[in-house]
């Protein structure tokens, strides 16, 4: 097993302690500071681990809530399993025969039972 880094993502939590229950809480603070962002977006920052994030919105993000970045993301280690790719590669099974992929015919009945 290989070890893969993650994050918990705990901006909703720390509005939640500063008061701030609605995602739209967010808009004109974030505006002040020079970031548009449609509501959409601001959402699924609120509710979503993001994949990306723009250093000058993380930076706001931590201006608005008065908080440090150790306090709105969590780097954890999650156990990832690597699949082994088979010996010569070549598609075939571990017992040397190569799986057949083919479509099976779909048999129609009459609701009579005929």
């Amino acid at each position: 097993m290989t070890r893969k880094m993650g994050i918990k993502w705990h901006l909703r939590e720390v509005m939640a302690t500063r008061g701030m229950f609605n995602t739209s809480d967010l808009i004109g603070p974030l505006a002040e500071r020079g970031v548009r962002l449609s509501r959409e977006q601001i959402y699924r920052l609120v509710t979503q681990e993001p994949q990306r994030l723009n250093i000058d919105v993380f930076a706001a993000l931590c201006d608005i809530l008065q908080c440090g970045p150790q306090e709105l993301m969590e780097v954890v280690a999650v156990q990832a399993q690597v699949r082994k790719a088979v010996a010569g590669g070549s598609g075939e099974s571990p017992s040397g025969q190569i799986k057949s992929v083919a479509p099976v015919r779909a048999r129609i009945r009459k609701p009579d039972g005929s």
